[in-house]
Parts: structure tokens; C-alpha cells; sequence
């Protein structure tokens, strides 16, 4: 991966994500890490600073080794199994009741977990560096592809609720590509609207699996849902702490960069599938 430049271009994402993140936990900001403890049974204050504090440091030490896999193999490595360690905690209390709405029903109308799924993204990430020989075969399309369906329909199927709808109003709002919807609908129709968008964008992306013609424009446009997710932490006041550090709101909206860099890989493997079979 490191040989190209999609490859370094997918390093660098992950280091600026992996800094930001670094800095605001080291800053006292949580990013979601209290639900994700609560999760698993941790409930003492005094802990969760200290595991914040770890979590700080374990982003800080994988922002160094995305920067040093953009040109040492065994790097590239150790930040795949460093990334396996980040995402295990997160994904492991998504079983619990926690991170789903309980007036919805609870599973699958997802709360707090909205920014754990978003880990599906660095496990993929991860097994493609501990395993480059699969970036050789279908399998990586597939394993690419995932996070990205998965983060759109389920996120996407939440826009459809009344608590998805209200709760993105204050990010739309704030979005100079995304505000003039409500002089045309009411919130609920607005967020119906973007689900939608997403859940045809899923569509696409699954039929290019069978229909190449069908790939690129699931590509673009649900590369243009992440690409606007991250143009909030320049709308939304509310993304920023202060001083260049990310609030809890902008921790989540950051970790988008995790799915733009599976999309980048995605965009490669998916090149080099067409290339090979016109060849």
C-alpha cells in the first residue's frame, strides 16, 4: 500500500485523524469514550480519566506509526495491530444496551453507537495492513466496502426517526450546502431526504459488485456524504472546543476520515479490478 499514492494519501488521513483525536482526549475532551466504557462495566470517574488519558496516548503513538507506514513496511504493521487494540473495546460493547435507544425499541435504533460503528471502518483498515495479500484478491473490495454500506444504512435508516432528524438539525443548519433544505421542508422531511440519499447510495455501491456502470456513482455519492460530514467541523461551531481542539461533537464527525480512507482504498482496488479485466 505504501508504493502508491492512494496507499500514502490513506496514511496521512489516518494520522491527521488519529492527531486530532490524540489531542482532544489529552485535553479532557471524552469523544464518546464515557459510553464506550460504561459499556463494558467501567463506572468509576477517577478510572475513566486514566483510561482517557490511555486512549490519548495509544492515538498519539498510532498517529507516528501512520507517518512512519508511509514509507517502513513493518510500521505499517505494528499501526494494524495497534488499530485491532483501538477498535476491540468499541466494537465489543456495541452487544450491550448502552449505545441503543431504549424508546425505540433498542436494537438496532443505535444512539451513542452512531460513533462506534464508525470503528468498522479502522477494523477494515487493519486487516488489510496485517494481511497485504488480500489487497490482491475480490475479498478486499468486499472487506473496503463494508464499513462504508454499513455506516450509510444504518445511519441512514436513522434519519427516518424523529430523535435522528431533530438531532441533525443544528449540523444542517450550519452547512452553507445543506441549510437551504429547510426553507423548502420541515426537519423530518429534510432528514427523510439525506436517509434517502444514503440508502440509494448503498444500493448503487452493492450493485457495483455485479454492474460496473452502477459503481462509480454509488462511489460519489457516498463519498460526497462523508466529504460534507467533514465540512461541519468548519460550519459547526459546536466541533471545536477551542484552541484548535476537537469537542466531543467534532471527535465523531472526524472519524469520518476513517471511511474516506477506506473509500480511497476502495477506489484503488476497484480501478485495478477493471484494469485487470479489460486486460
Amino acid at each position: 500500500m505504501q508504493s502508491t499514492l492512494a496507499g500514502k494519501t490513506v496514511f496521512v488521513t489516518l494520522a491527521l485523524s488519529f492527531a486530532l483525536i490524540s489531542l482532544a482526549l489529552f485535553n479532557g475532551q471524552s469523544g464518546g469514550l464515557t459510553n464506550i466504557m460504561l459499556a463494558v462495566g467501567v463506572q468509576d470517574m477517577y478510572l475513566l480519566h486514566y483510561i482517557r488519558l490511555l486512549a490519548a496516548g495509544l492515538f498519539c503513538a498510532a498517529t507516528v506509526l501512520a507517518l512512519l507506514s508511509i514509507t517502513y513496511h513493518r510500521a505499517a504493521t505494528s499501526l494494524g495491530w495497534l488499530m485491532l487494540a483501538l477498535v476491540a473495546v468499541p466494537l465489543c460493547g456495541l452487544v450491550t444496551k448502552v449505545h441503543w435507544i431504549s424508546s425505540l425499541g433498542g436494537f438496532p435504533a443505535i444512539g451513542s453507537g452512531q460513533g462506534v460503528i464508525k470503528y468498522f471502518a479502522l477494523l477494515a483498515l487493519a486487516l488489510l495492513l496485517l494481511k497485504p495479500a488480500l489487497l490482491q484478491s475480490k475479498a478486499a473490495v468486499w472487506i473496503s466496502m463494508l464499513p462504508v454500506v454499513l455506516v450509510l444504512l444504518w445511519i441512514g435508516g436513522m434519519k427516518f426517526t424523529d430523535i435522528e432528524a431533530r438531532g441533525i438539525q443544528p449540523l444542517v443548519e450550519s452547512s452553507p450546502f445543506m441549510a437551504w433544505m429547510y426553507s423548502f421542508f420541515d426537519y423530518q422531511q429534510v432528514s427523510n431526504l439525506i436517509g434517502a440519499y444514503d440508502l440509494l447510495a448503498v444500493l448503487l455501491l452493492l450493485g457495483g459488485l455485479r454492474y460496473n456502470w452502477m459503481f462509480w456513482p454509488g462511489f460519489l455519492m457516498s463519498l460526497a456524504v462523508l466529504l460534507t460530514t467533514q465540512s461541519f467541523l468548519l460550519s459547526f461551531n459546536g466541533a471545536w472546543a477551542g484552541n484548535g481542539v476537537l469537542s466531543s461533537s467534532g471527535i465523531f464527525i472526524i472519524k469520518d476520515l476513517w471511511y474516506i480512507a477506506t473509500m480511497i482504498v476502495l477506489a484503488q482496488l476497484k480501478h485495478s479490478c477493471t484494469k485487470n479485466n479489460n486486460g
